[in-house]
């Protein structure tokens, strides 16, 4: 097996999830609203990728009041910043390859 392919993780495998770290990537934060609105999904759906994101160390959750509205903000972590990145590589790679 290419030593690349050891490098692909698991958990950017979900088309939500591979999303969720595209966007924090380039953004220092995003907001619920604007995350369920950037990658078309539903409340539910947003909220268990990024459970399993933040569970794997990958994203960082932040909820606050804003006045009596509650807002709640993901921003990628160092973790989640070096793993997608190798994930990205290792798909890049294997691209490469395949030309």
């Amino acid at each position: 097996m290419n030593e690349f392919l050891l490098n692909l993780n698991k958990a950017f495998e979900n088309r939500t999830r591979l999303g969720i770290m595209s966007v924090l990537l380039v953004n220092d934060e995003v907001d619920f609203t604007r995350m369920k609105e950037l990658l078309q999904t539903t409340d539910g759906n947003l909220a268990s990728h990024i459970t399993a994101l933040e569970k794997a160390g990958y994203v960082k959750v932040n909820k606050q009041f804003i006045g009596k509205k509650p807002n709640t903000t993901y921003a990628v972590t160092r973790t989640g910043r070096k793993a997608f990145t190798e994930h990205l590589d290792a798909l890049e790679k294997l691209l490469k390859q395949r030309k």
